[in-house]
C-alpha cells in the first residue's frame, strides 16, 4: 500500500519512555502511515523495544538500526528511507494527539485524492511540562490563513515569542529530497536548521488548526535544559554559523517580503540564545565566542548584521560592559518565567 505520512522517530536509549510516542501513532487507526523507528546507536532496550513493534506492526512500523550519529542523522536515516509523501520527525519523547491526528489525516487524503501537493502542512504544538503538568499552546491562527492553500505572502507577521518548530510542520518528502538536505551528525540544535534551510523552496502552505504535536519540556536530560544549553553551546554557535551561511537574507526579501521577515526573526532568535548564555556563562572565553558569533554575521552578511545588531531583540545583548551583559540576562529570566519554554 502507498504511504501517505512517514513518520520518523529518532531515538537514543529511548527504551523505557518510546511507548507511549509510537502507541500515540498508531492510535490514529491508519493504514497509510508508516513509522521508522531509528534507534540511533542506543544502549539501552531501544533497539528490542523498535524490534518489537516492528514485528507485531509488519506493515506500518520498520525499525532501523545505526551507528551512533545524533539526532539529525536519525532524521536523515528516516528522510532516506521514507515510503511516504509527506515527512514528519517526532521525537521519542513526546507524543501526537490521536484524535488532531486523525482530523489532519483527513484532510491530507482529501487534498491528495484531487491531485493537490502541498509542500508543508503546519498545525500547533503544544508545551507539556512534565514538573508541573502545565500546557501551553503555540498556535498559529492569526498567522497563517485557515483551511486553505496559502503561500508565505498570505502570512501575518509573527510575534516575538512564536515561532515555527520542528514539532509544528510536515515537508512533502521529495521537497526536502530535491535539495539534497542532510543535518550535521553529533550535532545538538540541527532541528533549527531543518526549519530555515527548506523555507524558501516551500511553495505551498496549508494550516489546520489543530493542537497535534504534545512537546514534553522540563527534564533535566533534555538538550533544551538550560544547563545543556550552556555546556554545548559550541554546537549552538556551529548551527547558527550554518544558519548565516545557507542565505543572504536580502536575497530571499526578492522572493517574498514576509518569508524575509520571518527568517530575520528565527536568526534573531538564534544570536539572542548564542548572546544570552554565553553571557550566562560570563568567562573570558564566552565572552569572546560572543563577539566572534557577532563578527562572523557581520563578515558574512553586513546588511544582516546591521539589521539583528541595531533593531531586534538580539540588539539588547550590546548593552555595555559586564552591568549590559546583567541586565540582558535579567531579561531573559522574566521571559522564560513568563513563557516556560525549555
Amino acid at each position: 500500500m502507498e504511504k501517505l505520512l512517514t513518520f520518523a522517530i529518532p531515538s537514543y536509549n529511548s527504551g523505557a519512555f518510546m511507548h507511549k510516542c509510537i502507541d500515540s501513532l498508531l492510535a490514529s487507526d491508519a493504514e497509510d502511515i508508516e513509522i521508522i523507528i531509528v534507534n540511533d546507536g542506543s544502549k539501552d532496550n531501544t533497539a528490542e523495544v523498535a524490534d518489537a513493534y516492528a514485528e507485531k506492526y509488519p506493515n506500518i512500523v520498520r525499525a532501523i538500526h545505526q551507528e551512533n550519529g545524533g539526532h539529525g542523522e536519525g532524521v536523515n536515516q528516516g528522510m532516506r528511507n521514507a515510503k511516504g509523501k509527506y515527512y514528519k520527525v517526532v521525537d521519542s519523547d513526546d507524543q501526537l494527539d490521536p484524535e488532531a491526528l486523525k482530523k489532519l489525516l483527513s484532510r491530507m487524503r482529501q487534498l491528495d485524492a484531487e491531485g493537490t501537493e502541498i509542500d508543508m502542512y503546519t498545525c500547533n504544538y503544544v508545551y507539556v511540562r512534565t514538573d508541573d503538568g502545565s500546557r501551553r499552546p503555540m498556535s498559529y491562527k492569526h498567522i497563517f490563513p485557515h483551511e486553505r492553500i496559502c503561500t508565505w505572502d498570505d502570512t501575518r507577521a509573527f510575534a516575538p515569542s512564536q515561532y515555527l518548530m520542528m514539532h509544528s510542520v510536515i515537508y512533502r518528502t521529495e521537497l526536502l529530497r530535491s535539495l539534497n538536505f542532510e543535518l550535521p551528525k553529533h550535532t545538538f540544535y540541527v532541528d533549527n536548521l531543518y526549519m530555515y534551510v527548506p523555507f524558501p523552496y516551500v511553495k505551498s502552505i496549508y494550516y489546520m488548526d489543530l493542537d497535534l504535536y504534545l512537546y514534553f519540556v522540563g527534564r533535566d536530560d533534555q538538550s533544551v535544559n538550560e544547563k545543556n544549553m550552556i555546556k554545548r553551546i559550541d554546537q549552538q554557535i556551529r548551527v547558527t554559523q550554518l544558519m548565516i551561511d545557507a542565505y543572504k537574507l536580502e536575497n530571499i526579501k526578492e522572493q517574498s517580503r514576509a518569508l524575509y521577515k520571518y527568517m530575520l526573526h528565527e536568526l534573531s532568535l538564534m544570536m539572542t540564545i548564542c548572546s544570552v548564555f554565553l553571557c550566562i556563562n560570563g568567562s573570558k572565553e564566552a565572552i569572546k565566542k560572543y563577539k566572534d558569533i557577532w563578527n562572523y554575521l557581520k563578515e558574512k552578511d553586513s546588511r544582516t548584521y546591521r539589521k539583528l545588531r541595531y533593531t531586534s531583540i538580539a540588539a539588547l545583548s550590546k548593552l555595555p560592559g559586564k552591568p549590559g551583559r546583567k541586565a540582558f540576562v535579567a531579561g531573559y529570566r522574566v521571559v522564560h518565567r513568563i513563557y516556560k519554554f525549555n
